[in-house]
């Protein structure tokens, strides 16, 4: 496996749905959390529920990035596994969409996500240890029509994946890349009455995340694909 020897994990992008349910399933394995987001204050039950830290951060900023590590490292100790679960959603026609609004939304999606693994990289590296998750989606694989912002950006992230992983796994450094491939079940879209388990179950998707934390190195994934049993793909 990743070595985890200090049980540390920084999750950026945080709320509720995916990382919300990694950071529940990390903490139930003892470990020492910091969740980072661009309001904290809607990080404030689940850092309660799960003892982390809280910070706030512009994920498309290289010196908001920068700083957030060292803040995280005070606060916890170097972050050991660093999952990056920030995204930006834009939706139009490809004649309509604002060129500003698409930067900003690859900024987020793309931009962010290579400095967030660029930081930890920087200090998982000398250590010959730790792990850099990044969640895709759909858009990963699929580009959708009215979508083409969603697209670049979680393309991006994936062959930054892709690229990061083929670097620092001989490294001793797991990089992983979660296809998140339907809509992810909540509160305020639960699963059809008459269609149950036909979105996926947040908590379930934490089970992967931890799943692939565990793998040994002599068998690593750099990438997972998970969906509902009925998703079309």
């Amino acid at each position: 496996m990743a070595e985890i020897v200090n049980k540390t994990a920084l999750i950026v992008g945080s709320g509720p749905g995916i990382s919300a349910s990694v950071a529940r399933a990390l903490a139930g394995q003892g470990y020492r959390l910091a969740l980072a987001a661009r309001n904290p204050d809607k990080l404030r039950d689940l850092a309660a529920e799960t003892g982390a830290a809280t910070f706030e951060v512009d994920a498309s900023s290289p010196a908001a990035v920068s700083q957030l590590f060292k803040d995280a490292q005070d606060a916890i100790g170097l972050p050991e596994v660093v999952l990056y679960n920030a995204a930006g959603r834009l939706r139009g026609p490809l004649e309509a969409l604002d060129p500003e609004t698409v930067r900003r939304v690859l900024e987020v999606s793309a931009y962010g996500g290579f400095l967030v693994a660029q930081q930890a990289a920087k200090r998982l590296v000398p250590l010959a240890r730790g792990a850099i998750l990044l969640t895709g989606a759909t858009a990963s694989v699929k580009g959708f029509a009215n979508s083409a912002a969603f697209a670049i950006g979680k393309f991006g992230l994936r062959g930054l994946a892709q690229s990061a992983a083929r670097e620092l796994a001989p490294k001793g450094v797991h990089v992983a890349h979660f296809v998140i491939d339907g809509a992810v079940r909540s509160a305020e879209r639960p699963d059809p009455a008459t269609a149950p388990d036909s979105t996926l179950d947040p908590d379930a998707i934490a089970q992967t995340y931890l799943a692939v934390l565990a793998q040994p190195r002599s068998a690593w994934t750099w990438e997972v694909e998970l969906r509902p049993y009925v998703e079309v793909f």
